[in-house]
């Protein structure tokens, strides 16, 4: 990992901060309560919906009113591109004509839009896997324009690392993902390289739009484990992947927590309302303190969760070992 400064604050204290704020309490940014702010609009552009994205949205909005704004000091001008380069860019063509305050973007090809379009105004992303990879930032450390954000690099090494102790007779893995996200092609070329290192053969297949999912992962059906990066389209249309696994009974392994609870076997994930909190603390940092999005490294979450679906494993006739329940920390079951 890059050295990149970390912002954390846990779920109690944004719950803790979001009861005061409803309250009408004194405490905010700098001891003031939202009263105290000046009004600002701020522009939130959304690549797709999926629940990993949508918790990042809301994490950020409540870091803003946690730290000191309310619902008469913030208005979240809220638009979602489902899935549309062209819609992303017209949205960030709109937030530049009306000049908001602040524009959050969400996923890669959000982000890739607005830093594209808006030049003045500051910008910050989430759920954004290798932002200077993406064009988004000069580096990591000095962004160097407009634009800065938090990064959902999620820890590829770990998750393929889960397929022998779930499938320790596993030789090939199967992985789909869509042909225009950078974000997917480096978690695949991790993929890969850790994959190199258990001996295990990736067979890869790209998409181009959620619809083409399901067949993808019919031409995969042969594979010992599917593995599923953060790709936003990929994910959109999960259920055609674990649909195929459950007939053929091979597990999946997945790139963040929602997509456990949607079916997925096993993760080594992060926390997206946490990831999004953390960018509406740098947003604070922004708009009250008059930091530069120039000279804010981009920032990381260091902290990953072990997620287990107990009620997938008995779906895809996995036998999950003692050990990794124990180790893991959650476990769903329906």
């Amino acid at each position: 990992m890059r050295n990149s400064q970390t912002w954390r604050m846990s779920a109690l204290l944004a719950s803790a901060g979001l009861f005061l704020a409803a309250c009408g309490g004194d405490d905010g940014a700098n001891g003031d309560s939202g009263g105290d702010v000046d009004p600002v609009t701020i522009g939130i552009s959304q690549i797709a919906e999926h629940p990993s994205l949508d918790e990042a949205r809301e994490g950020f909005k409540d870091a803003l009113l946690a730290e000191g704004y309310d619902e008469d000091s913030v208005t979240f001008d809220e638009q979602n591109a489902q899935g549309e380069m062209e819609t992303a860019t017209s949205i960030a063509t709109k937030f530049d004509a009306d000049d908001v305050d602040l524009i959050l973007a969400i996923g890669t090809p959000a982000a890739q839009a607005t830093a594209q379009s808006v030049l003045d105004i500051p910008a910050l992303f989430t759920a954004v896997t290798e932002p200077e990879e993406a064009g988004l930032v000069d580096s990591w450390d000095e962004p160097g324009a407009n634009v800065t954000g938090t990064s959902d690099l999620n820890p590829v090494e770990d998750q393929i690392g889960l397929i022998p102790e779930v499938a320790p007779d596993a030789e090939s893995v199967g992985i789909i993902y869509s042909s225009g996200e950078v974000n997917s092609e480096v978690q695949v070329e991790l993929a890969n390289e850790a994959a190199d290192e258990l001996g295990l053969t990736v067979e890869e297949t790209t998409i181009s739009a959620a619809a083409e999912v399901g067949q993808a992962a019919e031409s995969l059906k042969d594979v010992d484990a599917f593995y599923v990066p953060t790709d936003n389209t990929v994910v959109e249309g999960l259920e055609s992947i674990i649909q195929v696994a459950e007939d053929q009974q091979i597990p999946v392994v997945v790139g963040e927590g929602d997509s456990v609870e949607r079916g997925g076997l096993v993760t080594y994930g992060l926390n997206y309302h946490d990831l999004g909190y953390q960018t509406g603390e740098m947003a604070v940092r922004i708009l009250l303190e008059d930091e530069d999005p120039a000279a804010m490294p981009v920032e990381t979450q260091e902290d990953v969760e072990l997620i287990v679906n107990e009620s997938a494993a008995e779906r895809m006739s996995i036998s999950l070992s003692d050990d990794l329940l124990e180790e893991a920390d959650e476990v769903i079951s329906d």
